[in-house]
């Protein structure tokens, strides 16, 4: 995972902190990409299917492989996010994560089967794996959403071990960065967050879930779209299913996840479903140093992704074949040219 979100050092957040310091942004159309996520779309017969936000090939190995045995999708989405959530040098995600400005790791989850039944859980710590917490949730109460202490507790009751989630490399970073306590809640490429996942077993039947440690540094008690269904993640089993990854207050104030499905819903392909969710940030919101992607699928096995700018990659995964997918972007990064003491 140390690829797709590399820390830069001396920074809160990331080298796109700054975007015109080292990057030119230029609008591209968006057109094309979106036609090749359409020719390359899976057979529409083959089940099960599994896509994941970034390159979360081991997350989509874990899910696929309940769902060839028979499982069902809330199953395999629960066992693909929970490979980021246990792996110590997945900076974004669980165990690992980087903390918030005070040093502790805070982290939120949410889980929707489908049936509509979902769970979630925020600013919750020291439980490595918040998103089946959040799934013992949707079982065993009549709530959604546990927060903080009760979150904790909850957990503990049902058999959680309490555990320490801040790593030794996370906690240098996190001293590092208090030298200069510089607090910037940009996401981008380098810093973003989050593995949404979505999947549809050989019933037909799709589900979803979404976990994240949050923004690095981030105020104590902050929460982001992640763990609210509807903006972080949303299904509907007569439609499809969508989840979103990068700013969350940007996918938060447009109710994101929810608005790409109801989009499918009105006849959009996934692609384009997801396309007018960013659009509707774009126009709405300063955009320039935030990074949003959503990823969909809807029930025919039709996926697609789009993000505001260029780098956010996704994973597809049958029994076949797994692939990464690079996603159709509304503004490219290109590279400043080089002066002469760049030479």
């Amino acid at each position: 995972m140390a690829s797709r979100r590399k820390f830069i050092k001396n920074t809160s957040l990331g080298s796109l902190g700054v975007i015109g310091s080292s990057l030119i942004n230029t609008t591209c159309s968006a057109e094309e990409s979106i036609i090749e996520d359409k020719k390359s779309e899976v057979n529409l017969t083959t089940k099960p299917i599994v896509i994941s936000t970034w390159n979360n090939k081991k997350a989509n190995a874990a899910a696929m492989a309940k769902l060839s045995s028979g499982g069902k999708a809330i199953d395999g989405v629960e066992a693909g996010v929970r490979v980021p959530e246990g792996d110590p040098f997945d900076r974004s995600v669980g165990y690992g994560g980087r903390p918030d400005r005070d040093g502790d790791v805070t982290l939120d989850a949410c889980i929707m089967d489908e049936k509509g039944n979902c769970g979630a859980v925020c600013f919750l710590q020291h439980i490595k794996h918040p998103i089946s917490v959040a799934r013992r949730v949707m079982e065993k109460t009549p709530h959604v959403l546990l927060a903080g202490e009760g979150a904790l507790a909850f957990a503990l009751e049902n058999g959680f071990k309490k555990e320490n989630l801040l790593t030794e490399e996370s906690r240098l970073e996190w001293e590092e960065w208090k030298v200069d306590s510089k607090y910037q809640p940009i996401i981008n490429i380098e810093n973003h967050d989050t593995i949404g996942m979505l999947a549809i077993d050989a019933k037909g039947d799709i589900s979803g879930a979404c976990t994240t440690s949050g923004l690095a540094y981030k105020m104590k008690g902050r929460v982001g779209d992640s763990p609210i269904i509807g903006a972080g993640l949303y299904i509907d089993n007569e439609v499809g299913g969508a989840t979103a990854t990068g700013m969350g207050e940007a996918v938060l104030r447009s109710v994101g996840s929810f608005l790409v499905v109801e989009l499918m819903r009105q006849g959009m392909h996934p692609a384009e479903a997801c396309k007018e969710a960013v659009m509707r940030i774009i126009r709405k919101q300063d955009f320039k140093e935030i990074q949003v992607g959503y990823i969909a699928l809807n029930k025919k096995g039709e996926y697609g992704a789009f993000c505001i700018h260029e780098g956010f990659e996704y994973v597809v995964s049958t029994q076949e074949e797994t692939v990464l997918k690079q996603s159709a972007f509304h503004v490219k990064a290109k590279k400043k040219k080089k002066t002469e003491s760049d030479q």
